[in-house]
C-alpha cells in the first residue's frame, strides 16, 4: 500500500512539475537562455514579433514611452495566442522627426528621434539575426504609423533576398496598425464617441488603449488637454482628440480588437491553422 502510494505521489508531482513547466514557458526572447531558444525553434516556434514602440510625446497626460509598453504587452498576447510564436525585444528609438530644425514629436522635450536609414538599417539587420537563429517568419508589429513606409521597404528588401532560396518571409503586418487606428475608432464611432474626440494623437482611443495596458501610463491627476479636433489644433500640447472620457473598459476593447485582427493575418501570412 505504501509503496502505491509513493508511485501514485510520484507521478502526480512529476505531472504537475510538466503542467506548471508548460504554462511557465515565456515567449520574451530575453527571458530565455540560447538552449531554451534553440529548443523552442526546434520544437516548432518559428515566428518571431519585432515589436515596434517610440520614445515620444504623448500629451501632458501620458507618458513617453507610451508605444513602448504597449506593443510588448500586444505582442505577448498575440504570441500567447499563436502558440508558436516568440517575441523579441522591443525596439524603442524610431524614426520621429528631424531634430534641427524640430519636426514632428521633436518638437516637445522627450522624443527620441532616428534617421530613417538608420531605422531601416536596424530592423534588417535583426531581421536577419533572427533568420540565422532559426527563425523563419519574422513579423513587424508597428505601433506607429510614422515610419510605415520604413517596415514595407526592410520587408520588400529581405523577401527579394530570400525568396529564391526559401519560403521564410518578413511580414511588414499592416493589420495591427490598422487595427489599433482605423478598426478601433470604429468600435468607438458605434458606441457613440465622434472622430474629435477619439482623435489621432493621446485622444480618446490612445489615452483609453493605455490604460487597458497599465494605468500607471496615464497621469490622471494631470491638467485636462484643451478639447480639439482630431487634427490636433489648438494649445499645443501634442494632443489630437479629447482623451477626457476614456476608460479601462474601452481600452479593453481595442486591445481585443488588435489581437484578434493581428493573429488572424499572422496565420493568414504562414499558413498557421487555428
Amino acid at each position: 500500500m505504501t509503496s502505491r502510494l509513493l508511485l501514485a505521489s510520484a507521478l502526480a508531482f512529476a505531472l504537475a512539475g510538466s503542467m506548471a513547466a508548460a504554462v511557465a514557458a515565456p515567449v520574451q526572447l530575453e527571458a530565455m537562455t540560447w538552449p531554451e531558444l534553440r529548443g523552442r525553434i526546434a520544437g516548432g516556434a518559428t515566428t518571431v514579433l519585432l515589436p515596434l514602440g517610440g520614445t515620444e510625446q504623448n500629451g501632458p497626460h501620458m507618458v513617453l514611452g507610451k508605444h513602448n509598453v504597449r506593443v510588448r504587452e500586444l505582442a505577448q498576447r498575440i504570441a500567447e495566442q499563436l502558440g508558436d510564436a516568440i517575441v523579441a525585444p522591443v525596439v524603442a528609438y524610431v524614426p520621429e522627426g528631424s531634430i534641427e530644425p524640430p519636426t514632428q514629436h521633436m518638437r516637445w522635450p522627450g522624443t527620441i528621434t532616428l534617421p530613417a536609414p538608420v531605422f531601416e538599417a536596424t530592423l534588417e539587420a535583426a531581421a536577419r539575426s533572427f533568420r540565422k537563429a532559426g527563425f523563419c517568419h519574422v513579423v513587424l508589429l508597428g505601433d506607429h504609423g510614422g515610419y510605415r513606409a520604413s517596415l514595407d521597404r526592410v520587408a520588400a528588401t529581405l523577401n527579394r533576398a530570400w525568396a529564391p532560396r526559401s519560403q521564410c518571409r518578413v511580414h511588414a503586418l499592416p493589420e495591427y496598425y490598422r487595427a489599433a487606428q482605423t478598426g478601433f475608432a470604429e468600435l468607438l464611432k458605434a458606441r457613440g464617441f465622434a472622430a474629435a474626440e477619439i482623435g489621432s494623437h493621446a485622444g480618446l482611443a490612445d489615452t483609453a488603449l493605455a490604460l487597458a495596458v497599465d494605468p500607471a501610463l496615464v497621469r490622471l491627476g494631470a491638467p485636462a488637454p484643451s478639447p480639439r479636433d482630431a487634427a490636433g489644433g489648438g494649445a499645443g500640447d501634442g494632443v489630437a482628440g479629447d482623451p477626457r472620457r476614456a476608460t479601462v473598459e474601452l481600452g479593453r476593447l481595442g486591445l481585443d480588437h488588435i489581437v484578434a485582427a493581428s493573429v488572424a493575418a499572422i496565420r493568414a501570412r504562414t499558413r498557421v491553422a487555428p
